[in-house]
């Protein structure tokens, strides 16, 4: 048999207990109401001087309480550093003496009296307090300060090498020494170079440099909180899209890998637009458009801007800088974009991969729900920097922006579940396209069925985000609901096969770089058969240039330099805000 349970007493509730008691009792009231008739007046009230009573009266409540203090003393350190016995009645300030009596427990009057006296001096007393003493510091926004870091010594570098300058002046063209004795990457050199106000004069001397430097070393202890600084506007902890750009843009103008580009510089704006997407589309997993320090320690961005210096070739750089990339996301654009104005409609984005994405996908995108540009949902057309983030979602299925891409998409009501309901009415125009190609449709109980087995929800029928991110075949799932060609395919591969890629995921390049690498050989392919037949001049919807030409010893100029008599956007005038909207 159980030994039976101790009733223990709620201590609070009897310290409660007892001081409603003592409150009510019509002489405590008495009390506390001279003892504010003096306060008011200005009078000291000294209990040293009171009756003998009052002191009796005063002892025994300190007696009931001192239990209730020790107890919050050890739940909740003190702010004041105030010890857990109670207070002396030595402690209140002397003065005048009060002839009122005490006749019920007062304790909570000297508390509150020595609590307020507290008050006042409290910036007088230094405080410590046992439990800040033995939990360490963990939180570290901008980084875990280094505790060998000899910042006089790197200033001293610093120092060494503006002396080396005319006037111990750097400019942009001598920013990349100044980067380097800085202990920072290379391409690093633009953003050093405007925070030190060289933006605005064109140069940077020796004293503005070391200063802003050395504030940032005492500030910023890693690299992430770094770079967020030196590209941030002022005041914000935050990065933008358009803070990316004077960064970016002397990537391109003075990377060996993109040399070429310098023949066409009304592209960079186009190159420099992919490669903001495709930061915030790897980076900015709150979606929110702006990224934070923690973020950026998350991603692997900074070691590819790392990796520029030491690679000549961006093409290797897949994730972020690839212009091979950059080329057939901007062709893809540019086969939807009949009239050239850089925006597209429904009825373009539906020709996209000989529409096989269904309408109410593709209103669902223009619906806004995965844009940021306001434009789209209004006016009816989706930018550029917005079919950057399309493309790359639709053709690699498997990444979590993908996932969080699509599952918006479907998720009509925004509850944060894909309901029975929702599947079914992207499933319905699945059936009528299957049925135009004489195709009998599974029905949608059983093709609910293999879903369902194939998500396995944590709750039965209904389908959640994260469901989707612990499948491994959340690619699968999307393309049965919305993406006809890509559907078929899967129902003619091999079960076998799909299940070796789910135990290989991981260890070979994404879907996304398949993708690019084989678009990227179809349009050199094509390239190379219409300069045998027609001359690219005479093409003005080609946007096939040189670099394409000259790898299969051709000589013929880049492609970014030929007009377009059907484009009415003047290159020139082209502005990078127009993508960041």
């Amino acid at each position: 048999m159980p030994s039976p349970q101790v009733l223990q007493p709620v201590l609070k509730m009897k310290v409660d207990e007892l001081f409603l008691n003592w409150l009510s009792d019509p002489a405590t009231q008495s009390l506390l109401k001279d003892y504010l008739d003096l306060i008011k007046s200005g009078q000291n009230i000294d209990l040293n001087s009171a009756e003998p009573q009052t002191k009796r009266l005063m002892t025994f409540n300190e007696n009931n309480n001192v239990a209730s203090q020790k107890n919050l003393a050890e739940k909740k350190p003190a702010p004041l550093g105030t010890p857990s016995s109670p207070p002396s009645a030595s402690t209140l300030p002397s003065g005048c003496s009060s002839n009122t009596r005490v006749t019920g427990p007062n304790g909570r009057v000297l508390r509150r009296s020595v609590s307020a006296k507290k008050a006042q001096v409290r910036a007088e007393e230094p405080v410590t307090t046992a439990l800040s003493e033995s939990i360490p510091k963990f939180h570290f926004p901008l980084g875990r300060p280094q505790a060998n870091l000899n910042i006089d010594s790197l200033i001293s570098k610093i120092e060494k090498i503006f002396s080396q300058f005319p006037n111990e002046r750097a400019t942009i063209e001598d920013m990349g020494q100044v980067a380097k004795a800085c202990e920072c990457p290379l391409y690093w050199k633009v953003p050093l170079f405007c925070l030190a106000g060289g933006d605005r004069t064109g140069f940077v001397s020796v004293h503005k440099f070391v200063a802003m430097w050395r504030k940032t070393l005492l500030t910023y202890h890693d690299d992430a909180s770094k770079f967020v600084h030196l590209l941030a506007k002022p005041g914000c902890n935050y990065l933008e899209q358009d803070d990316f750009i004077p960064f970016l843009q002397d990537i391109v103008n003075s990377h060996p890998g993109l040399a070429f580009l310098k023949e066409a510089p009304d592209f960079h704006s186009r190159y420099i637009t992919t490669v903001i997407q495709r930061i915030f589309y790897n980076v900015n997993r709150s979606w929110n458009g702006k990224i934070t320090c923690s973020e950026l320690r998350k991603s692997n961005f900074l070691q590819n801007v790392a990796l520029l210096e030491q690679e000549e070739d961006v093409n290797q750089l897949t994730e972020f800088f690839s212009y091979e990339h950059f080329y057939v996301i901007y062709c893809k654009f540019w086969e939807l974009d009949t009239d050239h104005d850089l925006y597209i409609d429904q009825k373009d984005l539906a020709q996209h991969n000989d529409q096989a994405i269904s309408h109410k996908m593709i209103e669902r995108i223009f619906s806004g729900t995965v844009t940021r540009d306001r434009r789209v949902y209004k006016e009816g057309r989706l930018s550029y920097a917005d079919f950057v983030w399309f493309l790359i979602s639709e053709e690699d299925k498997k990444t979590d922006t993908s996932i969080e891409y699509w599952f918006r998409c479907m998720d009509l009501d925004g509850d944060g579940v894909l309901s029975m309901y929702e599947l079914e009415y992207f499933y319905e125009e699945q059936c009528q396209k299957l049925e135009s190609m004489a195709i009998e449709p599974l029905p949608f109980e059983d093709c609910l069925c293999q879903m369902l087995d194939l998500v396995k929800p944590e709750v039965e029928g209904k389908i959640t985000l994260r469901d989707l991110k612990r499948c491994k075949l959340s690619h699968i799932f999307f393309d049965t609901f919305f993406n006809i060609e890509k559907y078929l395919d899967h129902e003619q591969k091999d079960p076998f096969s799909v299940i070796r890629e789910v135990e290989t995921d991981g260890q070979e390049i994404s879907d996304w770089e398949k993708y690019a690498a084989e678009e990227y050989d179809i349009l050199v392919a094509e390239e190379a058969a219409n300069e045998q037949c027609n001359d690219i001049y005479e093409n003005p919807l080609s946007p096939l240039g040189q670099h394409i030409s000259s790898d299969l010893g051709l000589t013929k100029r880049h492609f970014f330099e030929i007009p377009s008599p059907h484009c009415n956007l003047d290159l020139d005038e082209y502005e990078y805000e127009d993508d960041f909207e």
